[in-house]
């Protein structure tokens, strides 16, 4: 199918850009993400007060993915026609319920549903982000808004960890987690008076995202989404072993640099709009996987190197956490009229990647050590993107 006719968007019509909606959906955000990777730094706690194991604990983060992919598939069946405004606020919520369920929970099994009821709501709001981001701003502002959405995602990404490990030693792990609620509750507020009303036009989009895959350059797209995540995560989810055995950083610089990541993955999200223009998006998405892989294979030579391991990885954080702005941006202009189906398939795809990435990068590491999982994540970019030229070459035949 032709790239042009993705434009082409008849159940949505847009005037001026509402910037107060995105906002609040970029706080939503920095909420939700702040929410979901909170037990990474308080499982010593949760597992001693809940009398389980640490790998027990490790599991509300496993649940609440599996919850958000589930979610991500048939949410926008589900809900059918219903306002994207209410929805929205009933996603957020749900937050405001899980926070404070695992707050308050007397057992694992509590602690449980409050993990998973956090996966319904991230399946939920990022499958719906790109749908949403083109009924608050004209098409071409579209990748701005999007840009803002990640970067919420960027700055919970950088201070998630380190607020949960703050607040859980000052107020203990249940007082961090009810932490969020405060946030989740302006959100809910600026969202009720931000958001218009938005219901849904013309004809219903199938219920089946997998019919989406028909399409060659879906297919292709998806596929090359897949692979980038499956190649990120490989390398980063084994960073800090990588650090502390051949760098030899102490604890204190390694939290340095994955700040400076962090810190550059949101600078990153700033900057990446202006590489998304129509005549460029693809080049984009088959640059950073590229520039990737070559910073992988770099590490292998100099990562023992404090300094030039710290350049690296900035620029490791600047490229990682931008790439997913390019791919949500080409979702909305392949996908226009099916935006929230594919939006979720995107989002089961992104989740089973990740999980991909971090068990077959946790083999090799343990067989091989860093070198093979390090040249097994360059070589999986690579893949990315040749399939991100080919998702290219598709878009552009009549």
């Amino acid at each position: 199918m032709a790239m042009q006719a993705s434009t082409i968007r008849p159940d949505i019509e847009v005037g001026e850009a509402n910037w107060g909606a995105v906002l609040a959906l970029s706080l939503g955000a920095f909420a939700l993400v702040s929410s979901e990777f909170m037990p990474v730094s308080l499982l010593t706690p949760i597992a001693l007060d809940l009398q389980i194991t640490e790998g027990q604990a490790g599991q509300a983060i496993s649940v609440s993915g599996a919850f958000a992919v589930v979610t991500s598939l048939c949410i926008a069946s589900i809900v059918g026609r219903l306002d994207r405004k209410v929805l929205l606020l009933a996603l957020t919520g749900l937050l405001i319920v899980s926070g404070t369920v695992v707050a308050i929970a007397p057992n694992y099994e509590i602690f449980m549903v409050g993990r998973a009821v956090i996966g319904v709501v991230i399946g939920g709001f990022w499958s719906m982000s790109v749908a949403t981001a083109m009924r608050l701003v004209p098409q071409d502002k579209v990748p701005r808004a999007l840009a803002i959405f990640n970067g919420g995602n960027a700055l919970a990404t950088v201070i998630a960890a380190p607020m949960g490990s703050f607040l859980g030693g000052l107020i203990g792990w249940r007082g961090a987690f009810f932490g969020v609620v405060p946030v989740a509750l302006i959100v809910f507020v600026w969202q009720w008076l931000s958001l218009p009303s938005m219901n849904i036009k013309g004809q219903k989009a199938s219920g089946n995202v997998f019919t989406l895959l028909k399409r060659p350059v879906v297919a292709l797209g998806m596929a090359g989404v897949g692979l980038f995540f499956m190649g990120q995560f490989t390398l980063f989810t084994y960073l800090r072993p990588f650090l502390e055995t051949v760098a030899h950083v102490e604890v204190s610089t390694l939290s340095l640099l994955l700040l400076l990541m962090g810190v550059s993955g949101f600078v990153g999200t700033l900057l990446i709009g202006s590489f998304l223009k129509d005549d460029s998006i693809y080049r984009t998405l088959i640059v950073i996987p590229v520039l990737m892989a070559a910073i992988a294979v770099v590490l292998l030579i100099f990562g023992g190197w404090g300094a030039a391991a710290a350049l690296l990885l900035a620029l490791w954080g600047l490229f990682a956490t931008s790439a997913p702005v390019g791919w949500w941006t080409w979702l909305s202009r392949t996908l226009p009229n099916n935006a929230e189906a594919g939006g979720g398939l995107m989002v089961a795809v992104v989740q089973l990647a990740i999980t991909l990435g971090a068990v077959v990068g946790g083999i090799l590491f343990d067989a091989s050590g860093y070198q093979l999982t390090f040249s097994v994540a360059a070589i999986l970019l690579v893949g990315a993107a040749i399939l991100a030229f080919l998702t290219s070459w598709k878009a552009r035949q009549p």
